[in-house]
């Protein structure tokens, strides 16, 4: 970033000394070069940044408040259907088995030997 500085900084003093730019043109493309530059380094930060925050394990705010909403509009759905949290818990039932059927077939079977 040093070099780019003095490099372009030399460029603009070669060409003011030369007289193809005024002093206000100069000013003005340095100030426009050090926006650019400035733009880029905040881009390098914001990529930095986002890079290690989600390799720590850190959730963002936006994240966050959209969790809450969807948490908030199942509990509007749960609550709307008049069930209530405990119930929505509990696992269904399991079908009992006929002990009949089980019955009468090994019944079946010592008859038939």
């Amino acid at each position: 970033m040093a070099n780019d500085l003095f490099s372009a900084l030399r460029t603009y003093l070669m060409k003011l000394s030369n007289g193809e730019k005024t002093p206000q043109e100069v000013a003005a493309a340095l100030n426009v070069w050090a926006r650019q530059s400035g733009e880029a380094i905040k881009v390098k930060i914001e990529q930095e940044v986002k890079k290690n925050v989600s390799r720590m394990g850190f959730a963002k705010a936006t994240d966050l408040k959209r969790l809450e909403r969807e948490v908030m509009e199942l509990k509007a759905i749960v609550k709307g259907k008049g069930v209530t949290a405990k119930k929505a818990g509990n696992k269904p039932a399991k079908k009992k088995v006929a002990r009949k059927n089980v019955a009468k077939k090994s019944a079946a079977k010592k008859m038939s030997k």
